[in-house]
């Protein structure tokens, strides 16, 4: 018999693991971590927006196409078997669904943080968010817009009494009992 012409072989499906939380509630940093300590990739919604919305207006139909765009972003890698990272407040529920939808292994972290302990986290090394929602000039998830906390994460992560590593350190534990990693 001769030899049959084979296609690329097909790599192992990678895993999303999506970070949510309210703005200053540590989800850049506890993703860095992961990323980090995993070698997988990381989107970061503040990133991204960069590029796709370049003037955010923070409008519920931008809110829509960017986490749309962010979660088919996530699908793409894990479909080639990258591993993913996402750092994406996705405020409502159905951003976190949908990329549920389109990804096998995905987990969604709830990176949890008192508003007051991420507002006073803004004055160290913030974004200014709060100072612009302050001055009605940008909508916040939990302050001034709505933010869906998840209903049922794969894992907690409580910013207000652990470290980022340490918080990293509960994903990646999570990911090791899935056998993901």
């Amino acid at each position: 018999m001769g030899n049959k012409a084979r296609g690329p072989r097909r790599k192992r499906e990678g895993w999303v693991v999506w970070l949510t939380g309210i703005p200053g509630s540590g989800k850049s940093s506890v993703a860095r971590v992961i990323a980090r300590r995993t070698g997988a990739d990381l989107l970061s919604m503040d990133e991204v927006r960069r590029v796709i919305t370049p003037r955010p207006t923070y409008s519920k139909e931008e809110r829509d196409m960017a986490y749309s765009a962010l979660a088919y972003m996530a699908h793409l890698l894990a479909s080639r078997g990258h591993d993913v990272v996402v750092d994406g407040t996705a405020n409502r529920r159905c951003y976190r669904a949908l990329a549920r939808s389109l990804v096998g292994r995905f987990a969604e972290v709830y990176v949890k943080c008192p508003p007051e302990v991420a507002m006073a986290r803004e004055g160290r090394r913030g974004t200014g968010i709060y100072r612009k929602a302050r001055r009605g000039r940008a909508p916040v998830p939990g302050l001034t817009a709505v933010y869906e906390p998840p209903r049922r994460p794969e894992v907690t992560v409580d910013t207000e009494h652990l470290t980022p590593e340490e918080g990293a350190q509960r994903v990646i534990t999570f990911l090791r009992k899935k056998r993901w990693r």
